[in-house]
């Protein structure tokens, strides 16, 4: 079953990826496709936008998840199992659902709007879906919204294992409490960051969710992702499957690179 729903699939897409045609009716063209990316504007320009989000989001989420799964170990929290349930249910709300709330929560005459208005932090709405530089700060909202109380769990659980005998020992050396974040907690969570860094990495270069339900991708070609532009060169477009696939396996190059860079930023051996 693995080699029939997944080996094979990813072989027959790398062979997808060497031909060219409408539609099925394709024909063998060589690397022609990998040199049409090279001076494809719009393969570019969904490379950006990708690169953007993976660049700004995935720090902001893993640093704030680590930061929130610290305050949530706290044995004399109250009412922790309320705040990790309520941090964590945006993982598990639908896609689409919460894709469609966030367009009308930062529409132009939406609620954030209406409180930055009321609040007098703004004098105009901003237009958060229709201009290019708010549009892809919506997105990037939108995505640590839904996926930092999912990074959060894996933190929590590590952080539960760790035997607290070593955070006494520390505070009895005089260790304040940012020094044990940064020389305790932090190198002992060394392999589940990285395993969130990759994961988190993996799924912002197939981002299409969000960005298909909140802003289509637009104004113009602003906000598309990579994962968006290989479903409208499949199903919008004249459909090329060739290309699509082309484009489908310079993700997967991507997710190489940047799997291996986080190993040996890591200092991974195993990388």
């Amino acid at each position: 079953m693995i080699c029939a729903f997944y080996f094979y699939p990813m072989i027959q897409a790398l062979i997808m990826s060497f031909q060219s045609g409408t539609g099925t009716n394709l024909s063998f063209v060589g690397a022609d496709n990998y040199t049409r990316l090279l001076t494809d504007s719009t393969f570019m320009t969904t490379l950006k936008n990708t690169f953007l989000y993976l660049i700004i989001q995935v720090p902001i989420m893993i640093i704030l998840a680590l930061f929130i799964s610290v305050l949530l170990n706290d044995k004399d929290l109250k009412l922790k199992g309320f705040y990790r349930t309520a941090i964590f249910l945006p993982a598990v709300t639908s896609l689409v659902a919460y894709s469609v709330i966030f367009k009308y929560l930062f529409g132009a005459d939406g609620l954030i709007n209406a409180m930055l208005l009321k609040l007098h932090l703004i004098a105009a709405p901003i237009q958060w879906i229709t201009d290019p530089f708010w549009a892809k700060i919506t997105i990037i909202i939108a995505i640590t919204w839904r996926w930092t109380g999912y990074n959060m769990i894996f933190y929590l659980s590590a952080l539960q294992n760790i035997d607290n005998s070593i955070y006494e020992a520390a505070r009895i050396d005089g260790a304040s409490a940012f020094t044990q974040f940064t020389k305790i907690t932090v190198p002992l969570l060394k392999p589940i960051i990285l395993f969130t860094s990759i994961t988190s990495t993996i799924g912002t270069l197939q981002l299409f969710d969000e960005v298909m339900n909140i802003t289509r991708g637009g104004p113009g070609n602003a906000t598309m992702t990579l994962s968006q532009y290989i479903y409208n060169l499949s199903f919008k477009y004249t459909p090329d499957f060739g290309y699509a696939a082309t484009v489908s396996y310079a993700i997967v190059i991507l997710i190489v690179i940047f799997s291996i860079l986080q190993f040996k930023l890591a200092g991974d051996k195993n990388g």
